[in-house]
């Protein structure tokens, strides 16, 4: 049997990468879901009379399950693996986009969100898994990366729809339904990546994937002060972004006076600048190592950025180029860290509780902005909540470079040219 199992070939790059492409078209389908509300904000205020705390709602009620259920998948894929579990997560994702479109009622498409977001965040603890597995050393941060510029198509699609489904943004429901495509795409995508998998455990000779023998949720404190530091960076950095996304194109047209189409573009400048950034910064982190310094760099960068939109009237491609280095730098080393820092057994269930807190943060920003906005009459106050996030985030990505220097260092900071 030693025999056997041994003389069966390693599955080769090229198909390492399809499975990396499909499972990134996965995520293609869950981001333009997620991204599809923000450019209808305006149209859900004048045609369903939605205030903004309401449109926070539409968002913000995404994250509420994932304060338990990221963790809760976490451990689940760790247990029955990551086929099936995906195609659950992908197929929540599609029933809950296409509830939401089917309503005019802020109680029902708050319950097609909330549908989403119990699949959404699930299904990329799985995806992210996915690759953790699939991927090691010199390629994992640069997998990453082209797992989010993939997925983050889908949140330049969504956004920039007013451009390219221009017709379609006569009456707010409509968009909504090319979200409820981009769910059909995904579970089609997912199950192509089911059929690879399963061909490559018969065929291939695998790394074996440790299980958990046993699930013992007290063991997640045990994890290391660096991978808290990252827990805390991840939630910071998050609820600085998506939160403002949420309500950027309303922002955009009523405080710049941009029209949809161009307040789409701005804010999808994010998701551009990752599309093209996240790989190299991912390549950038496998080679040079400095995960926590480049963490603090893209912190830096995210302080004065909501202030220059909110009091001066320069050009808003600078402070939107700023912020799309910060969201193309970050994720691309933060999320691999996790890979380097938990043992592989636990991984699943180390995303899901970075998961599921970083739910906590996005659920109460955006619940906190809608709120804010309308108690202040305006987004200045908003402006301030959103450049304090960019501090606390320096602040923990230096306490994870001052945890890492230590005894206690797991090579985050070492690039190849230091681990070979």
């Amino acid at each position: 049997m030693e025999n056997r199992i041994s003389s069966k070939p390693e599955p080769g790059i090229a198909f390492r990468w399809a499975i990396l492409f499909f499972v990134s078209l996965a995520m293609f389908g869950n981001y333009y879901i997620y991204d599809s509300i923000s450019p209808l904000a305006d149209l859900l205020s004048k045609q369903l009379k939605f205030t903004d705390a309401n449109i926070g709602l539409l968002q913000g009620i995404y994250s509420v399950p994932n304060v338990i259920m990221v963790l809760i998948g976490g451990i689940i894929i760790d247990k029955i693996g990551t086929r099936i579990s995906t195609f659950i997560f992908t197929l929540l994702c599609l029933i809950g986009a296409a509830v939401t479109a089917s309503f005019s009622d802020l109680t029902m498409m708050a319950i097609g969100r909330l549908i989403f977001g119990l699949g959404a965040e699930s299904m990329i603890v799985a995806v992210t898994t996915v690759i953790g597995r699939w991927f090691k050393g010199k390629q994992l941060s640069f997998a990453f990366g082209l797992n989010l510029t993939l997925a983050r198509l889908g949140s330049f699609a969504a956004l920039n729809s007013p451009t390219w489904a221009r017709s379609f943004y006569d009456y707010w429901q409509t968009p909504l339904y090319i979200s409820v495509i981009a769910g059909v795409i995904s579970i089609a995508a997912v199950i192509i990546y089911w059929g690879m998998d399963s061909y490559a455990e018969k065929s291939f000779s695998l790394r074996p994937v440790p299980k958990q023998d046993q699930i013992i949720l007290k063991e997640i404190f045990s994890f290391s002060k660096s991978y808290w530091f990252v827990v805390l960076l991840c939630v910071t950095f998050y609820s600085g972004i998506f939160p403002f996304q949420t309500f950027a194109v309303k922002f955009f047209m009523e405080t710049h006076g941009t029209t949809r189409e161009m307040g789409g573009f701005l804010s999808s400048m994010l998701t551009l600048s990752a599309m093209v950034l996240t790989p190299l910064f991912g390549l950038m982190a496998d080679y040079v190592g400095k995960r926590s310094l480049l963490m603090m760099f893209g912190s830096l960068l995210l302080i004065p950025v909501y202030l220059l939109m909110a009091y001066t009237h320069v050009s808003l491609y600078i402070p939107m180029a700023l912020m799309g280095i910060a969201f193309s730098l970050i994720p691309a080393v933060m999320w691999p860290s996790v890979a380097i820092i938990v043992d592989e057994a636990k991984l699943g269930t180390a995303y899901g509780l970075m998961t599921m807190i970083q739910n906590i943060g996005l659920a109460s920003f955006n619940f906190i902005i809608g709120w804010s906005n309308d108690f202040s009459g305006g987004y200045t106050m908003g402006m301030w909540i959103f450049s304090s996030l960019g501090f606390f985030g320096l602040l923990f990505a230096f306490l994870l470079r001052k945890s890492e220097k230590g005894t206690g260092g797991h090579g985050l900071e070492n690039g190849i040219s230091k681990t070979n």
